[in-house]
């Protein structure tokens, strides 16, 4: 029998890699080429409705580093560290198994479905393809869930923030140099290349200036801000990101930002393979059964609920309606960007978690067990005592006990390895605090591409009453529209009383993602895609049961008995909303499924039913 303890952290990595490439080069373009039949010659909305706002046809390069910013939120950072609590064996076989079959085709399918309507929401898609009753339900689901969303991603990019000027002065900073980029490459033809280059040194100067100039106290106060300015900044900045023109500031913002984040992983992989740590969580722990500090649940269901964005995320279908579809100029590029970015998120989902199980797992629980419940876990643990802690402790100059949520046991995790690379000793505390500002960059970006899309939305719902929000471009709208929608998620994180509800993101999420797949699985049956259908049927109603099996032990077990009627409630509304989206949308099959006579529609192609676009 093999001993799957004690791996080397490298295995994992060549591993995945052979995976997603073997994944990519033949199911997403059998994805591509059978299932979704995506068609150069078809004209996108990014062409047809071009309006230098919202309709812009973007490079492909650049287009796939806004995606992939927008996407790759805490998701695929936080919850793998947070579900090593089981031992890295459930969280690797997810990531790896979920992006390829469940993710991967979720982003393709929910793309090429706004592509092919005008790049409208996901709600609106409903609507065509099921009915309009059904696609309200659907539009109020994804509001509500999408202002959950935002504001917990907002909390954990301002946990990420506060008490880090360096970090703060650097995001600052990408801002002026995106505006930069945008205005060279709207104005400059051909010049990707040299934007691309141009932001990317300034982006390094930024960050090696800024760690400089934190070393004056006076300069590290001026951007040492609290948690209230932090709280209004963040919703400026998520107001003036969906109102101005699109190329702008989000993205070139979200494109130099994938610099970072791509730049950070594989400093984080060579890393690895320099040291070569081995994984010191155990394949399976203790409490996979339940009952651990961190995660109170057992690893079947919670493992797919806890790892959201790594593995498969309903919140890129908000991105997969929204920004992206209206920014392709050529179908075939769905392969590229939507699938290709999903592999790639599920790479870096693999990379948190090892950063975290190369952590002795006593050190790991110390930091992720709450303070006042930590002698107590200890009493009845005793063999997960800390052992390297104090000495990070002493390197990095903060107190790491307690310090809840994913992100610091990252962080840690991550300046660990950075800490044993060759003539990179004595440079932790660096570390520490680069990764923190890596951490706040990766959700930010999903910040600004989710509030325009919140404004999309907002127009597409209220442009059913009022025809004249329909009109993208009619200024009174966008503005009324995005301050409505920023106010609403930041007057709960400034508040602060979102923070009782962060527990649902997973939940929530995952919902969200399952709708995505089934409805879209609705558009395929509908043009006669007749088996293929079953590559996105199949992890929809997978997705579907399995959230509302959490979700129930969440109410349950959880909520409940703890007296936290307000999460209950919340939880409980989400999954009533998805139900009756997911009991109309099956309906609405076995009434596809009876049709037997095609009709031509406006490609070409022979599909059951016409459909307005």
């Amino acid at each position: 029998m093999i001993d799957l303890n004690g791996i080397n952290a490298l295995t994992l990595i060549f591993a995945s890699l052979l995976i997603f490439a073997i994944a990519y080069r033949f199911y997403g373009i059998f994805l591509a080429n059978k299932v979704l039949r995506l068609n150069a010659k078809n004209v996108t909305p990014a062409v047809e409705f071009a309006d230098g706002q919202d309709y812009v046809k973007t490079d492909k390069k650049v287009l796939f580093g806004h995606h992939f910013a927008a996407i790759a939120a805490a998701g695929p950072l936080v919850g793998p560290v947070l579900a090593a609590q089981f031992g890295y064996l459930p969280g690797a076989l997810w990531i790896l198994i979920g992006c390829v079959l469940g993710g991967g085709v979720h982003d393709m399918v929910v793309l090429f479905a706004s592509v092919r309507h005008k790049g409208e929401s996901l709600a609106t898609i409903a609507s065509k393809e099921i009915s309009k009753p059904i696609g309200t339900i659907a539009g109020i689901a994804v509001l509500f869930i999408l202002i959950l969303t935002l504001a917990g991603l907002s909390l954990a990019c301002i946990s990420a923030m506060h008490e880090a000027p360096w970090s703060l002065f650097t995001i600052i900073l990408t801002m002026p140099i995106a505006i930069l980029m945008g205005l060279i490459m709207r104005y400059r033809e051909g010049s990707v290349t040299f934007a691309s280059i141009l932001g990317g040194v300034l982006l390094i100067v930024g960050i090696i200036s800024g760690h400089n100039l934190m070393e004056m106290p006076a300069i590290a106060n001026l951007f040492n801000w609290s948690i209230g300015t932090i709280s209004i900044a963040i919703a400026v900045y998520g107001f003036f990101a969906s109102v101005l023109p699109i190329w702008l500031l989000l993205v070139p913002r979200d494109y130099l930002s994938t610099y970072l984040k791509i730049g950070t992983i594989l400093m984080l992989t060579i890393g690895i393979i320099f040291v070569a740590p081995t994984i010191q969580m155990p394949a399976l722990t203790n409490f996979v059964n339940g009952g651990g500090p961190v995660i109170g649940g057992p690893v079947l269901p919670f493992i797919f609920i806890v790892i959201a964005c790594g593995a498969i995320s309903g919140f890129h279908a908000i991105i997969a309606t929204g920004t992206t579809p209206k920014m392709i100029g050529n179908e075939r590029e769905i392969l590229f960007v939507g699938y290709g970015a999903m592999l790639v998120e599920g790479f870096v989902a693999l990379m948190a978690l090892i950063a975290a199980c190369t952590l002795m797992p006593g050190d790991y629980f110390a930091i992720n067990t709450p303070a006042a419940a930590y002698d107590q876990f200890l009493a009845m643990h005793p063999e997960l005592h800390a052992v390297d802690l104090q000495h990070f402790i002493d390197r990095i100059g903060i107190d790491l006990h307690g310090r809840t949520g994913g992100a610091v046991s990252l962080a840690v995790g991550m300046a660990h390895i950075f800490d044993k690379v060759p003539f990179m000793d004595d440079v932790m505390a660096y570390w520490y605090n680069f990764a923190i500002m890596f951490e706040a960059v990766f959700i930010l970006t999903a910040i600004d591409a989710g509030t325009r899309v919140g404004r999309f939305f907002l127009q597409e719902m209220l442009g059913s009453v009022i025809p004249a929000f329909k009109d993208k471009n009619w200024w009174p709208g966008v503005i009324l529209c995005s301050a409505l929608f920023t106010f609403s998620w930041g007057y709960l994180v400034y508040t602060g009383n979102v923070s009782s509800i962060w527990p649902l993101f997973g939940i929530s999420n995952q919902l969200l993602a399952a709708c995505g797949l089934i409805v879209c699985t609705t558009m395929l049956m509908r043009m006669n895609r007749k088996g293929y259908a079953l590559c996105a049927a199949i992890p929809g109603v997978f997705m579907a049961i399995i959230t509302f099996w959490a979700g129930y032990l969440q109410v349950k077990t959880i909520y409940l008995p703890n007296e936290q009627y307000l999460l209950a409630s919340l939880a409980i509304i989400a999954m009533l909303l998805m139900g009756i989206v997911f009991i109309g949308t099956f309906i609405r099959w076995a009434e596809l499924l009876k049709i037997k006579e095609l009709k031509v529609d406006a490609l070409g192609e022979e599909v059951k039913e016409l459909v307005e676009r």
